[in-house]
């Protein structure tokens, strides 16, 4: 079921995120890239800005991957309206981690502020696991389903 390897995907990558966002914030590297979106270089990281350049980087991919993971669950007739519902709450946590992001930066890095953003991410993290979950589970169901001859 591509809805499965997907949004187990998305769980990996979102992990990731948040981990290389914990070494970001505890390393003092937060604002070495001190403009937002791109980093004073462009699109092109240069050496002093690369970790932060690629938090970023993994923040725009797990994003897009949010988002897809999010159209394929509305459009699936097999996940139920919880799972639709825990799809559309992390996209929309998606947005709002993009903006508070941006604050952060903005903002010097105000300890509520990353706070905030830390606390955000784990609720995404937690809808993402709950759609996951219920996609094994339906998964599951349909290995289970006894054959008829």
């Amino acid at each position: 079921m591509l809805l499965l390897k997907l949004s187990f995907s998305t769980l990996c990558v979102l992990f990731s995120l948040i981990f290389i966002g914990g070494y970001v914030s505890s390393s003092g590297v937060g604002l070495s890239c001190p403009d937002w979106p791109l980093c004073p270089a462009g699109l092109v990281p240069m050496k002093e800005f690369i970790i932060e350049y690629f938090h970023r980087t993994v923040a725009a991919t797990t994003g897009i991957m949010v988002f897809v993971t999010m159209f394929f669950t509305l459009r699936s007739k097999e996940t139920s309206k919880s799972t639709k519902i825990a799809s559309m709450i992390a996209t929309g946590l998606v947005v709002g981690q993009i903006i508070l992001g941006a604050i952060v930066i903005v903002e010097k890095l105000h300890a509520l502020l990353v706070t905030m953003h830390l606390g955000m991410g784990l609720i995404l993290f937690i809808m993402i696991l709950t759609v996951f979950l219920d996609v094994r589970q339906i998964s599951k169901s349909h290995l289970q389903k006894p054959v008829y001859l």
